[in-house]
C-alpha cells in the first residue's frame, strides 16, 4: 500500500516536473523568436529612414510579443498549476459558508 502511494507521489511529480520543463523550453522559444523578429522589425524600420527611437517605440513592431505572451501566460498557469477555483478553493468557500451559518445562530 505505502508502496503504491508512493509511485504515485512520484509520478504525479514526474509529470508536473515535465510541464515545468515544457513551460521553460517554450519561454525560452518565447525570448529567442521574439527578440528576432522584434530586432528585424526595428532594423527595417530604420533602413526605410525611422530614427531608433521611433522604430523603437513602434507599438505594431511589439503585436506577436504581446499575443505570444498571453498564450505563455496561460501556459504558465497550467504548468505551475494555478487553480483559482480548485478543490482547495471549494473546501474553503463550503466552511467559510458553513461558518456564516453557524454564527448566525
Amino acid at each position: 500500500m505505502e508502496t503504491n502511494n508512493r509511485n504515485d507521489k512520484y509520478i504525479k511529480a514526474k509529470k508536473r516536473v515535465e510541464a515545468l520543463k515544457g513551460f521553460y523550453k517554450h519561454f525560452a522559444f518565447y525570448l529567442v523568436i521574439n527578440g528576432f523578429f522584434i530586432g528585424r522589425r526595428i532594423y527595417l524600420d530604420i533602413s526605410y529612414g525611422d530614427s531608433f527611437l521611433d522604430a523603437f517605440t513602434e507599438i505594431s513592431n511589439y503585436r506577436l510579443f504581446f499575443w505570444w505572451g498571453i498564450v505563455l501566460t496561460f501556459h504558465a498557469i497550467n504548468g505551475y498549476k494555478f487553480n483559482f477555483f480548485g478543490k482547495n478553493w471549494e473546501e474553503r468557500k463550503i466552511q467559510e459558508e458553513m461558518n456564516k451559518d453557524h454564527n448566525k445562530f
